[in-house]
């Protein structure tokens, strides 16, 4: 249950989801409104979350990047091995 004199607190986080203390409802960019009663909600920022707009901790996922070969370059195919 919120109170009326206390401030609504957002934690902005480096890399990762906005922190709300709930309960909050948000409203979705195509006008959806969704509703936690959670004390505290990760909000995605990423737009990777398959829960959007909640975080499901996708951001955390790294694109794994691909070695290019070089076969003129021995220890380029030693690593490659």
């Amino acid at each position: 249950m919120s109170h009326p004199d206390r401030v609504p607190r957002v934690t902005l986080t480096d890399g990762g989801p906005m922190l709300v203390e709930g309960p909050v409802e948000l409203e979705t960019p195509d006008g959806e409104i969704v509703r936690s009663e959670r004390p505290v909600v990760a909000v995605c920022t990423c737009r990777r979350s398959k829960r959007f707009p909640f975080c499901d901790t996708s951001h955390r996922t790294k694109v794994r990047q691909t070695r290019v070969r070089n076969d003129d370059d021995p220890a380029s195919q030693d690593r490659m091995r």
